[in-house]
C-alpha cells in the first residue's frame, strides 16, 4: 500500500525533505506547496519535517558542510502540515 492510499490524497506525507538527494524527497508533492506550522508559528524555512516524530530541520545560518550543502539543525516540537493549494479550510495533519 502506498503512503497516499493510507493518508488520503489531501493530507501531506508524514515525512518529506526538500533536498533531491534525500530518500524522503517527492517533487510532485512539494510542487503543490506544503504549509508547516511548528510550535504554533507558520514557518517557511523548513528543510525537512516529520510529523509523527515531532521535529523539523532548518538551516543553521549561512554555514555550509564540506560538500557545499547547508548545515541544518533539528528542532523538536509539535508539527502541523497542510497543502497550500487547498486553502484555509484544508485538513491539517498534526503530531
Amino acid at each position: 500500500m502506498t503512503e497516499e492510499t493510507t493518508a488520503g490524497p489531501d493530507v501531506p506525507p508524514d515525512h518529506i525533505a526538500i533536498n533531491p538527494r534525500s530518500p524522503h524527497f517527492d517533487a510532485e508533492k512539494l510542487q503543490r506547496g506544503i504549509g508547516i506550522r511548528f510550535k504554533g508559528t507558520v514557518r517557511t524555512n523548513i528543510e525537512e519535517y516529520c510529523i509523527s516524530e515531532g521535529w523539523v530541520r532548518v538551516q543553521a545560518g549561512r554555514s555550509l558542510d564540506r560538500h557545499g550543502n547547508p548545515l541544518t539543525i533539528k528542532l523538536k516540537g509539535p508539527v502541523e502540515a497542510w497543502y497550500e493549494d487547498l486553502g484555509d479550510d484544508a485538513p491539517v495533519a498534526k503530531a
